[in-house]
């Protein structure tokens, strides 16, 4: 009886190809999920660069009434407003790395 069952090969070289190319099938999705999730990171970046590089900045002029034409006195008005966007830090990604880390630094001197 154990003699029959050593001899026995049915489904032994299926199983073992079934192992190696569901190894491997494993190790390609994981890669594969990798790089998928650096590119939404990338593009996710970009997004977000693009938000940053909108210009918020605004105006609105003032208006007056003159009071009469001889004397041009102002009987009332009212002065306008001005608000500029600046650059934020992250605006550009010039000091932030979201996607890869920041490089890595010379910890040795």
């Amino acid at each position: 009886m154990l003699r029959k069952l050593f001899n026995d090969e049915c489904g032994a070289v299926i199983s073992a190809e079934l192992v190696l190319v569901l190894t491997i099938l494993v190790i390609g999705v994981i890669v594969g999920l990798s790089e998928v999730a650096v590119a939404v990171n990338t593009e996710l970046n970009d997004i977000s660069n693009a938000i940053g590089a909108l210009d918020q900045s605004y105006f609105f002029t003032g208006f007056k009434k003159n009071g009469d034409a001889v004397s041009g006195k102002v009987t009332s008005g009212v002065a306008g407003s001005r608000f500029t966007d600046a650059h934020d830090d992250c605006d550009k990604n010039v000091t932030c790395d979201l996607v890869c880390g920041p490089p890595p630094t010379d910890t040795c001197g």
